[in-house]
C-alpha cells in the first residue's frame, strides 16, 4: 500500500520539476514517465542487494544443496543469533536426498482433500489479480470518466500538464481513502477474524460492488459522482 502510494507522489513530484518544460514542450512528457519508470527499480534494486547477501535458509542448504552438516551449521547460528562458522570451513556432508518428480505431487494433489486447497487458494489468487490490477491499471481511465482528470485550460501543453498532475492527485486520494487503510484494517483484524472469514468477507463485498458499478456505470457516472466515488474507494478498500 505504501509502494503504491509512493509511486503516485514521485509522479507529483516529477511533474511539478517539469512543470515549465512540459508547458513548453509537451514531448518532456516522455522523460517524466522515463524518470518514474526509473526510480521504481530502486527499491528492487535495494532489495536484490539485501537478497544476494543474506545466508541460504537451512531448508535450502537440506533439500537443494543436500549438505547436512552446513543446514545444521546454519540452524545453530540462527538460534545463537552468531555466526562464528564459516561456511567453508571442512568439507559438507553431502547426502542423497530424493528430488522431487510429477508422480509426487500427482499422488498428492490427487487427493481432493489436498488438491482443494491448492486449487482454492491459486484460482483465488489469479480472481483477485484480474480485479485488483485491473482497477489499478485503470485508476487515470476511471479518474477521467468521472471528470477530475479533465482541464479546460486554452493551451494544449498546459491542459496535458493539469490532466497529468490532477490524475497523479487523484490516485493518491484513491490510495490514502481506500488501498492503505484496506491493508491495515486486514492488519489489524486477521488474526481476530481468521484468515478464511476476511478473505470470503473481501470477496463478497467486491462481488457485489463491481455488479452494481458495471450495471449503473454511465448513470452513476452521469447523475452521482460521489456515489461513483464512494464505490469505487470501497472496491479499494476491499
Amino acid at each position: 500500500g505504501f509502494g503504491i502510494l509512493g509511486s503516485a507522489v514521485v509522479a507529483l513530484i516529477v511533474l511539478a520539476a517539469f512543470k515549465s518544460a512540459i508547458i513548453s514542450d509537451v514531448s518532456y512528457v516522455d522523460y517524466c514517465w522515463r524518470i518514474v519508470l526509473g526510480c521504481g527499480a530502486i527499491p528492487g534494486i535495494a532489495a536484490l542487494y539485501f537478497r544476494l547477501t543474506i545466508p541460504e535458509t537451512p531448508r535450502y542448504t537440506m533439500d537443494v544443496e543436500h549438505d547436512v552438516n552446513k543446514a545444521t551449521s546454519d540452524v545453530a547460528n540462527y538460534l545463537q543469533k552468531t555466526d562464528t562458522t564459516d561456511e567453508n570451513d571442512g568439507p559438507g556432508n553431502h547426502v542423497g536426498v530424493p528430488k522431487a518428480s510429477w508422480s509426487d505431487f500427482t499422488s498428492y494433489f490427487g487427493k481432493w482433500k489436498n488438491g482443494k486447497v491448492l486449487l482454492g487458494t491459486s484460482m483465488s489468487w489469479f480472481a483477485l489479480d484480474i480485479a485488483f490490477y485491473g482497477i489499478g491499471l485503470n485508476n487515470g481511465i476511471i479518474l477521467s470518466a468521472i471528470g477530475y482528470a479533465d482541464t479546460h485550460d486554452a493551451d494544449y501543453n498546459l491542459r496535458a500538464y493539469n490532466s497529468l498532475k490532477n490524475m497523479a492527485l487523484g490516485n493518491i486520494i484513491i490510495t490514502i481513502m481506500g488501498t492503505v487503510p484496506g491493508y491495515w484494517v486486514t492488519v489489524a483484524f486477521v488474526d481476530k477474524w481468521g484468515r478464511k472469514p476476511i478473505q470470503i468477507m473481501g470477496f463478497i463485498v467486491l462481488t457485489v460492488i463491481f455488479i452494481v458499478m458495471g450495471a449503473a456505470f454511465n448513470p452513476l457516472k452521469e447523475h452521482s459522482i460521489p456515489a461513483f466515488i464512494v464505490l469505487f474507494t470501497l472496491l479499494q478498500v476491499f
